[in-house]
């Protein structure tokens, strides 16, 4: 049985428990994070603080755990758990208050959840085999940027997916690709630009999707951020999605239109493995 962290205390998953009026239960008030664990170790723990001290920020939501805190606790799960790949997912809710759409007075206590999820991320059969992807509407609401626990559309985006027998879906507005359900798209054109959508309001700024884009520049390669349709994506030489969940998978197909030959690019395979090696050379 797994050991979680609630509220400043590590217990049996069996034993975490959180008021009926919490209002990460009843509004989705919260945000979380999400960080991969390669070897027992975090990847890019710095970089998901500071993700998550911005959704922070966006919600007015004030965390009194510092930076060694919160490591220290990652790292205990880590330990409890005996976790060698996987994730940590971490949650902050504003806390329990009876029903009410305003927000409790400030200095309320937060619930504070950590939990630790046995994974493969390096030798995943998507990564091999790559992803059959569908196009859907994207109908969240207008601030995607925040890391928030108001996944109930990228849920049902999944399952639609699933149900047409696809992985995944991307999500479009206004004719334009935004990002994935729980991932960033990427498309590579035939003249070996890495393209992805410009950070706004209307998609995530990814950790593994900043780290990439790091790795691009840093191998000469060429990168265009702007956005593109699904027409574009199907008619591209490679395509593929980040996420610290996955790292980098290949999108092989996109609504029933095989994206290049069918099958996972030669540049994606080496974005991934130059993503893996950044991954090795900075956890913590």
């Amino acid at each position: 049985m797994r050991t979680v962290y609630l509220n400043g205390e590590f217990v049996p998953e069996s034993e975490a428990k959180i008021s009926v009026f919490d209002r990460g239960f009843m509004f989705a008030d919260g945000i979380y994070e999400v960080t991969a664990v390669l070897q027992g170790r975090l990847v890019d723990f710095d970089l998901h603080l500071a993700r998550l001290a911005r959704s922070l920020g966006e919600m007015a939501l004030q965390l009194s755990l510092d930076r060694e805190q919160l490591l220290a606790i990652h790292q205990e799960l880590i330990t409890r758990n005996q976790l060698q790949e996987g994730l940590v997912y971490m949650q902050v809710s504003r806390g329990v208050q009876d029903r009410n759409f305003l927000y409790p007075p400030v200095g309320s206590p937060l619930t504070v959840v950590l939990y630790t999820q046995a994974k493969v991320v390096l030798d995943s059969p998507l990564a091999k085999r790559g992803m059959s992807i569908i196009g859907l509407p994207d109908l969240r609401w207008g601030r995607s940027d925040i890391k928030t626990t108001q996944l109930l559309y990228a849920c049902m985006a999944k399952e639609q997916a699933r149900a047409q027998g696809a992985d995944d879906a991307w999500l479009v507005k206004d004719g334009w690709i935004t990002e994935g359900t729980s991932n960033n798209a990427f498309i590579i054109t035939h003249d070996g630009a890495v393209v992805t959508r410009e950070l706004s309001r209307a998609l995530l700024p990814g950790i593994t999707r900043g780290a990439l884009i790091a790795l691009v520049k840093e191998h000469d390669l060429r990168l265009e951020e702007r956005a593109y349709t699904l027409e574009e994506a199907q008619g591209a030489t490679e395509a593929f999605i980040t996420s610290s969940t996955s790292f980098i998978y290949p999108v092989v197909n996109i609504d029933g239109h095989p994206v290049g030959d069918g099958k996972p690019g030669p540049l994606t395979r080496r974005l991934r493995q130059l993503y893996i090696d950044h991954a090795l050379a900075v956890i913590a």
